[in-house]
């Protein structure tokens, strides 16, 4: 068993052994609207469910430099934003919202996506996505780095509307296998559902 101590090597090595590691991980595609009105998107697979009473969720946005990125300034300023579940139907226009534009234009018209309003929050979703989550930004918590350069902002999410293709719904649930949910592993690789089984949990 290789021992290591991530205090004795860098951030970019101990980078690689967390997302080498944590697979496969859910790719959370979010919008957010600028103060000016721009429709903001872009990709997160630090991603996960929080709470079910109520429903949270969490994404941990990346800082460059302790500088904030865009969906975090514009959900920390607006308190809204939108969770898309990504999926092979998309993938590829997903993958070119991560493009590095500038705040003033739109990830959203540079992958070809297209904007539908949500019910209850003013930023609008996309309608590519067979899943899409309408959150109020619940908590933004600054981590890591140093108290003056945070490394990221988690943001936890309250959903107070979903949006589900009905394909995918049946008696509350929603079929994995016709969602083709698609999930990230390290470098520039990706998964798909593949084989699944079931297993009795103790009681």
């Amino acid at each position: 068993m290789i021992t290591i101590d991530p205090t004795t090597q860098s951030e970019q090595d101990n980078y690689k052994l967390l997302i080498g590691s944590i697979i496969p991980r859910p790719i959370a595609l979010v919008t957010t609207l600028s103060s000016s009105g721009v429709l903001n998107a872009a990709p997160f697979s630090y991603f996960n469910i929080v709470a079910a009473n109520p429903p949270l969720i969490s994404v941990s946005v990346q800082r460059k430099n302790g500088e904030q990125k865009d969906t975090s300034r514009n959900a920390i300023e607006l308190g809204a934003f939108v969770v898309h579940i990504s999926d092979e139907s998309y993938i590829k226009q997903l993958n070119e919202t991560a493009a590095n534009l500038p705040p003033e234009e739109s990830e959203v018209t540079f992958a070809g996506l297209t904007p539908v309003s949500s019910e209850k929050i003013t930023v609008p979703g996309i309608a590519e996505a067979k899943i899409r989550m309408e959150c109020l930004l619940e908590r933004a918590i600054p981590l890591g780095g140093s108290e003056t350069t945070p490394a990221c902002d988690l943001l936890i999410g309250r959903i107070v509307y979903f949006h589900i293709d009905e394909a995918l719904y049946e008696n509350g649930h929603v079929d994995s296998e016709l969602l083709k949910p698609i999930s990230r592993l390290a470098g520039n690789s990706y998964s798909m559902l593949g084989e699944t089984f079931s297993i009795e949990r103790p009681r």
